[in-house]
């Protein structure tokens, strides 16, 4: 099945927002996923973790994913597979590998787990990772999230990205990083907050691989619920140095973009 075959009641990507895209690294579409698939996703999550989070259940699970079990759900899965999501990363990637697993990432309030899950620096995903040999590369193509809580508000654990900032890795990447190293990010980059990505459920984000990102602690009185999905392009596998280096290996529907 291929997305010219069944793109065409899906809201495919403009050129303006490719262009901000290979710009900023970063796009959002709002109120992209219907209510009901939420409200499922929502369901099967709480379900499972309202009654088995501990302390030492929340620091193993912020290493990998909550409710590990159901990373392979079929009502989870589809808020990649049965929405417009596919379409839109290969509108940005042209060819994408099938999607088999979600990541269930939760921050949970600080009222209730007082200094449990503490603040992610900047990072990129896969890259020097702390729970990971350093020699080890864990790297895709695209981040996809979607939001399951409400996040209006940067002080409910929002992730904090940089915008533009897989330009700057990628030049890090290439002139000064070496496979090894146990620093995710360039100094000038660790140092700052970054963008709060706020949203309510049914927001999506898709974020270029390269762009580092933080994550905060959640200050208000219920959980920070985010689905994420990492997006390979099919040769990504073989050139995952390379593409640390050149961020556009993996886009070539973006080679010709402003």
């Amino acid at each position: 099945m291929t997305v010219a075959e069944n793109s065409r009641d899906f809201p495919r990507l403009t050129t303006e927002e490719k262009a901000l895209f290979k710009r900023d690294g970063v796009l959002i579409r709002r109120g992209l996923i219907e209510p009901e698939r939420i409200g499922r996703a929502i369901d099967l999550i709480t379900g499972r973790c309202g009654p088995n989070l501990t302390t030492d259940v929340i620091r193993d699970w912020t290493q990998r994913t909550f409710a590990p079990d159901l990373g392979g759900h079929p009502d989870l899965l589809a808020l990649y597979e049965r929405t417009a999501v596919p379409y839109l990363a290969e509108d940005l990637l042209g060819e994408t590998v099938p999607i088999n697993a979600v990541q269930i990432q939760i921050r949970v309030p600080e009222q209730l787990f007082p200094n449990v899950q503490p603040v992610k620096a900047m990072h990129v995903d896969g890259v020097a990772c702390p729970h990971l040999d350093p020699g080890q590369l864990r790297t895709f193509s695209l981040l996809v999230g979607v939001v399951l809580s409400d996040i209006s508000d940067p002080v409910a654990g929002a992730l904090r990205y940089l915008p533009g900032g897989h330009h700057t890795m990628a030049r890090w990447f290439s002139e000064e990083w070496s496979l090894g190293m146990t620093d995710q990010v360039p100094p000038t980059v660790d140092q700052q907050d970054g963008v709060p990505f706020l949203g309510i459920p049914g927001d999506i984000l898709l974020m270029h691989h390269l762009v580092p990102h933080a994550v905060g602690r959640n200050h208000l009185p219920f959980p920070r619920i985010m689905a994420y999905f990492r997006v390979s392009h099919p040769a990504h596998a073989d050139q995952r140095l390379r593409a640390l280096c050149d961020p556009w290996l993996d886009y070539p529907p973006l080679a010709d973009t402003p």
